[in-house]
């Protein structure tokens, strides 16, 4: 095998769907061709969102559509990875909801990152008296980001992208528990821990990234490769949801449709099959040029014909 790492990183909160597995194909695809590894890694630490069984039908689901892997791992037990990885950063607890920052804010914000101006920095001496003060919610660990924290990258798909932390985002969550068991902390230690040289993801991650890069360098890791590549909507433009109507991989399974007719409209939207012929991923290896990935959003319109 190649030095090349990638991975597929499910989580059990909903079923896998196309965009998921476009996503996934891609970055199955990109390991194969470079002859190199593939981890496989339950991302399973969001419990109250998890939906049962949910786990169990992703590996079965990607099983069905032709992917294989050569590690595998479930997030939700390697906790105590997560705690010594914590223990190494510059965190304090916070107690502040969502709702608190956003009021906080100086100017309206545009999408999901909010501005969190250092509220509860120095407020507190443990994750204890922080839980006794916002009960009965959970606090959450922020990271403390240094000032004029400016990071900037190279995606190996989108292009250069820069953001200054400090100015934009402040001191980030971490995760809502005690022992650092959330996404951000956990999913970037896992991608340094298991050797994982590019990372393949929907760009609606793309500014998740800045946060994840002064983690690694906090913890003395080199970076891996980033590569985030558009999304499958709806024709109203939204990422896929159940107005769309059914688009889960279980779904197609049931109801007759072949692997390889969901492959061959993936990869057709890639640019590798223009014709959407059904093929075997498989038969994709060596033929994943990012260069003829349209840049736009794949629009899905109920057919793979």
């Amino acid at each position: 095998m190649s030095g090349y790492v990638g991975r597929l990183a499910p989580s059990p909160t909903g079923a896998l769907h196309l965009g998921n597995v476009r996503t996934f194909m891609i970055a199955w695809l990109r390991a194969r061709s470079a002859g190199g590894k593939v981890v496989f890694r339950m991302e399973d630490l969001d419990h109250p969102r998890d939906k049962p069984g949910a786990a169990v039908a992703a590996v079965e689901d990607l099983r069905w559509l032709g992917f294989d892997w050569d590690e595998e791992y479930v997030q939700s037990e390697r906790r105590d990875i997560y705690r010594a990885a914590l223990a190494r950063l510059d965190a304090y607890p916070c107690v502040c909801s969502r709702q608190d920052v956003e009021r906080a804010q100086s100017a309206p914000h545009d999408g999901e990152q909010l501005f969190y101006p250092g509220t509860c920095r120095g407020r507190f001496t443990s994750w204890d008296e922080a839980a006794s003060a916002c009960a009965p919610r959970t606090p959450c660990w922020r990271f403390r980001v240094p000032d004029d924290a400016t990071v900037s990258f190279d995606d190996v798909f989108a292009g250069p992208y820069s953001q200054n932390v400090a100015r934009t985002l402040g001191d980030f969550p971490l995760a809502r528990d005690p022992d650092g068991a959330g996404y951000t902390l956990a999913a970037t230690v896992d991608d340094a821990l298991m050797g994982v040289t590019e990372v393949v993801r929907g760009d609606d991650l793309l500014p998740a990234t800045p946060p994840q890069i002064l983690i690694l360098n906090s913890l003395g890791y080199k970076p891996p490769a980033y590569c985030h590549v558009p999304l499958v909507v709806g024709t109203d433009g939204r990422r896929l949801a159940k107005r769309h109507g059914d688009t889960r991989i279980a779904s197609f399974r049931e109801a007759g449709i072949r692997p390889e007719e969901v492959i061959g409209w993936l990869a057709a939207t890639c640019g590798w099959n223009t014709k959407k012929t059904p093929t075997r991923l498989q038969n994709l290896v060596g033929r994943c040029l990012l260069e003829t990935i349209p840049h736009e959003a794949v629009v899905w319109r109920g057919t793979f014909t």
